[in-house]
């Protein structure tokens, strides 16, 4: 198949939003060429005429936050669908019924790009969605809600963007932006200080975020100026009392065991992140469907 050069407008967004353009046309590429196998839609070369002309609608069937509206752009474009009209902004939340993209377009074009271009729809909106969600659950305490690397892989670009349009904020993009300091490190080095030490001495300039998982270790990192301490697994009562222990002198981020029932216990402490890897590993799909009126 040949594909289209998606327009200035379309890669301005993509740019706008922080996202890749060329790994986006590369991801809708490949998806494509899933779809295809080499071939072509044999339904819709059987069933439609290669002249047919219609409108397009994609819709949402229930109350949400919209995410991926350039990327649903590109998905057409990239298959010679120019005449696209995108009347929602991402990050807007809309009621069921909302027009999110409209175009007009050979028939055959537009079933190509359906199903790739309600996939990505339907998987950001959703993640973007129930951020909002989680968001919007603690909004009143000031407390950050933040993604983790639990992203399918190949998407994290996508997924991380999702999580911004629902008002969630991005942990670290790679493991070479920033240092976690996890339980497996501490372990293999011999101690949350030693552990601390040696990513500190050889990368003196980037933050680094150690994880604990008793208030005495928290006490023990305190001593040496950590930019960031991850509270794991810890009780709301044991978040107050690190909390108060720490004073100010550093940010907590609380990690594991947070569900929407808890959210609201855990942001009353204090702390300033709630690391929640639900955001991206278990949002359900935003319902969006295609309306299509074909012109007689």
């Amino acid at each position: 198949m040949r594909y289209q050069e998606i327009s200035d407008q379309t890669r301005a967004d993509l740019f706008a939003a922080s996202l890749n353009p060329e790994g986006v046309v590369d991801l809708i590429r490949r998806a494509f060429e899933e779809d295809l196998q080499g071939g072509e839609d044999v339904t819709s070369v059987a069933t439609i005429p290669a002249d047919h002309i219609s409108t397009g609608e994609f819709r949402n069937r229930a109350t949400g936050v919209v995410a991926g509206i350039p990327v649903a752009r590109a998905v057409l474009e990239m298959v010679g669908i120019g005449d696209i009209t995108t009347p929602i902004l991402c990050a807007h939340e809309v009621t069921a019924g909302t027009v999110l993209v409209s175009a007009r377009a050979n028939t055959r074009s537009l079933l190509l790009a359906e199903r790739t271009a309600l996939n990505f729809l339907g998987h950001l909106s959703g993640i973007a969605t129930l951020t909002r969600t989680w968001v919007d659950e603690v909004s009143e305490f000031g407390t950050l809600i933040r993604d983790t690397r639990k992203t399918t892989p190949g998407l994290r670009e996508l997924e991380k963007y999702a999580v911004r349009m629902g008002g969630g904020t991005n942990h670290r993009m790679s493991l070479s932006d920033a240092a976690l300091i996890k339980d497996n490190h501490i372990q293999a080095v011999g101690g949350v200080v030693k552990a601390f030490q040696s990513v500190r001495s050889l990368y003196p300039h980037i933050e680094v975020e150690i994880e604990v998982d008793t208030l005495e270790q928290l006490q023990e990192i305190l001593l040496h100026n950590p930019d960031l301490v991850l509270l794991d697994n810890m009780s709301v009562e044991e978040c107050k009392e690190a909390v108060a222990i720490t004073a100010g002198r550093c940010k907590l981020e609380v990690s594991g065991g947070l569900t929407l029932n808890n959210a609201r216990a855990y942001a009353e402490t204090g702390v300033e992140y709630l690391a929640v890897g639900a955001l991206t590993h278990s949002a359900p799909v935003f319902d969006i469907g295609l309306d299509l009126k074909a012109e007689i």
